[in-house]
């Protein structure tokens, strides 16, 4: 979901673990050279998520923190691709946090069907974001270093049982 922290959130993993960090977002933005919000405006929704099924089917990932968009979830060989790098982390924060941190819904530059409430696009999002999640982090009351913390157990202990 956008204002869930996957940017921030991705960027200290990387520097955390050593690794490469990507932004889907960026990369939409500046192969396209608009931002999100531009693009919604001149193409609508469908053509943004389009575009990020591309840029995720692209991506090259192997040692890479990647933080997609908000609406990666709805490509399903987008996501697959995903996770034959790696696991996929679901940052899970309540609705009312979410709606806390996006003070401009409308010009967010967020791919929703026209009409949409942030509450139904919250719940569509939400069960997709469960359903490809091979890890998933309450964030609620967390901070940026409980997070950090947590996923990196989690992933320790995903590989562990990997190798068991």
């Amino acid at each position: 979901m956008p204002g869930a922290g996957k940017s921030t959130i991705g960027l200290l993993l990387a520097k955390e673990l050593a690794k490469n960090f990507i932004d889907t977002d960026i990369l939409i933005q500046l192969r396209e050279e608009k931002t999100l919000q531009d693009i919604l405006h001149q193409h609508g929704y469908q053509h943004l998520r389009d575009i990020e099924e591309e840029i995720l089917l692209s991506v090259k990932c192997s040692n890479h923190i990647i933080a997609t968009g908000g609406s990666a979830v709805y490509s399903e060989a987008g996501m697959k691709h995903l996770n034959s790098f790696g696991p996929v982390i679901f940052l899970d924060v309540p609705l009312d946090i979410l709606q806390q941190r996006i003070h401009n819904f409308d010009t967010r530059g967020i791919a929703r069907r026209p009409g949409q409430s942030f509450l139904e696009l919250f719940e569509e999002r939400r069960a997709l974001y469960q359903q490809f999640a091979n890890i998933t982090i309450s964030c609620g009351d967390k901070t940026q270093g409980q997070i950090l913390q947590e996923i990196i157990y989690e992933e320790a202990e995903a590989f562990a049982e990997m190798d068991a």
